[in-house]
């Protein structure tokens, strides 16, 4: 699953309104993939933005979705889009769950995102990343990393600092915030050392689902404990 994100602002006023993005998930094979989840990772440089304030949706045709962020022991704040926890959430408000999303053979589908940041977030400048997953089983127990995007990087305007554009999105050249418009991917979709957690989850390889995969991004998806196999799989590296 070729990943892509682009479109994004270079700049998030604290305390500002949303501003949108898309993740480009381009199917690369002759079948149609559905079960797909992407995964976001922020990792910010003074390693203090604290999961409550980021605030990010996507949309599920036209409804947004809220995605709920959890601190890893390195810092990391990691999102799933459409996690149990978000569709218990949605159950509350009457919400069916959401399933996934679904790519036709050779297809690009281009999900929506939008972000806020909160207004105590400090100024900061952040790297953002998502990893794919394929959730595999009707019990869900079980899933496959499938694709990486590029680095997208945007800063966090505290108070003081002067939003450089505030008529439309900065990074939105065909590229990622900061970055100018030029993807990190190469053809394949790979990031070299773009995902902290990427070592863990190559080493299992594109198709297998077990190993640390399977109690990382499978289980952080499609389990009741949510991310803390995640957490436990970094504790034991």
């Amino acid at each position: 699953m070729r990943t892509r994100i682009h479109g994004g602002p270079a700049e998030y006023d604290a305390g500002g309104g949303f501003r949108t993005w898309y993740i480009d998930l381009t199917n690369t094979t002759d079948a149609t993939c559905g079960n797909i989840h992407p995964v976001v990772v922020l990792v910010d440089g003074k390693r203090a933005l604290r999961p409550e304030q980021p605030r990010l949706e996507f949309y599920d045709g036209e409804r947004p979705r809220p995605v709920d962020f959890e601190r890893t022991e390195q810092d990391e704040n990691i999102g799933v889009l459409g996690s149990p926890e978000s569709a218990a959430k949605g159950a509350e408000a009457d919400e069916a769950p959401f399933p996934g999303f679904t790519v036709a053979p050779g297809a690009t589908l281009s999900v929506k995102v939008r972000l806020a940041v909160t207004s105590d977030a400090v100024a900061n400048d952040v790297v953002a990343h998502a990893a794919v997953v394929q959730r595999q089983g009707d019990d869900g127990d079980d899933g496959d990393w499938v694709g990486q995007s590029n680095d997208y990087r945007f800063r966090i305007l505290g108070e003081g600092e002067r939003e450089g554009d505030e008529t439309g999105d900065v990074g939105g050249k065909d590229g990622a915030g900061s970055t100018g418009g030029r993807d990190s991917a190469d053809a394949s979709g790979r990031v070299p050392d773009g995902i902290p957690f990427a070592e863990e989850l190559a080493r299992t390889g594109l198709h297998s689902t077990r190993g640390i995969l399977a109690a990382t991004a499978g289980a952080l998806l499609l389990l009741g404990a949510g991310l803390g196999a995640l957490l436990a799989a970094r504790r034991r590296r």
